[in-house]
């Protein structure tokens, strides 16, 4: 959220705690002390008080750089640093000093590497599974220009859930995003899907999107086989990003959210603070509990869980 948006009044559905409690330090020291990044931090996640108090944190791999300058991300973007090859070894270990049931792992875009980072994004997955066989991950990854021979890579590696967020509706994507393509999107989510792993996605709204492209978007997930989507408020986080065209209320985000079971999401997150993490445990669990399970109501963002 920037300044702009601190000082003028937001809606009271978008107000948030301050940063505090135990569990809080006690996720910031870990990160600093194993030298580790979370979008939580980069990212400039308005939630990011209430998920570290609860012991909870996305980690990002490969560096706090990306190499692409998306106007909604408050990630920084530039010459990222060489690769950590020890970087896959202190995120499976903090996931087990944390005792981790599921851990959400994400990453920056790293458009300078011939891979794209996929070598990185399978070794981290492999060994964070070896260290914490008891643990189940989800993963948020880049498009990786939609080389199929890249993703496979990532999709061997069989996390429980590999998601790749479509950000927005199709006419706003080149508005918004930086380098990559609506469609080269919907395929990426398409071969997770057909890979057999549990596919996701998720958008934002208040970007100046219709009610009708958010239906039509919900459809080319549904026909990629996506099984599970979130929907948020946009908040700019900065001056130079893209501003808030609208809030959204809550009631709006619970239409989307019936909308999105009726239309066949198996689980759909919709709610003002919703963010891609939001109920991560529940996305992995058996694709029979998945079955059995409600639409969310009230927003409180949780990704990876203290046992």
């Amino acid at each position: 959220m920037n300044s702009r948006e601190k000082t003028r009044q937001l809606p009271e559905w978008l107000k948030m705690k301050l940063p505090r409690g135990y569990n809080y330090s006690r996720v910031k020291n870990l990160s600093r002390e194993h030298n580790l990044h979370t979008i939580c931090s980069s990212g400039n996640c308005p939630n990011i008080g209430e998920c570290w108090s609860n012991g909870t944190a996305t980690f990002m791999i490969l560096g706090d750089i990306c190499t692409r300058n998306c106007r909604f991300c408050g990630v920084k973007n530039g010459k990222p640093f060489p690769v950590d090859h020890e970087e896959p070894r202190r995120i499976a270990e903090s996931v087990s000093t944390l005792s981790l049931r599921h851990c959400v792992i994400t990453s920056v875009d790293r458009d300078d590497l011939p891979d794209g980072g996929a070598g990185i994004w399978a070794e981290t997955i492999r060994t964070v599974k070896k260290i914490n066989p008891s643990t189940t991950m989800e993963v948020l990854i880049p498009d990786f220009k939609g080389e199929e021979k890249l993703l496979q890579q990532i999709t061997d590696a069989r996390p429980e859930v590999i998601s790749h967020n479509l950000e927005t509706v199709r006419r706003l994507t080149p508005v918004i995003r930086s380098g990559a393509r609506y469609e080269i999107s919907l395929q990426v989510i398409s071969r997770i899907s057909s890979s057999g792993v549990r596919s996701k996605s998720g958008i934002m709204l208040g970007l100046g999107e219709t009610r009708e492209e958010i239906l039509e978007t919900m459809d080319d997930l549904l026909n990629a086989g996506c099984q599970i989507m979130t929907i948020g408020q946009y908040l700019a986080p900065g001056r130079n990003h893209m501003p808030v065209a609208s809030y959204i209320k809550p009631e709006q985000f619970e239409e989307y959210g019936r909308i999105g079971l009726e239309k066949g999401f198996r689980f759909i997150e919709s709610s003002p603070l919703v963010r891609s993490s939001y109920h991560a445990e529940k996305h992995a669990v058996t694709m029979q509990d998945m079955n059995k399970s409600k639409y969310v109501k009230n927003s409180k963002l949780s990704g990876s869980r203290v046992r």
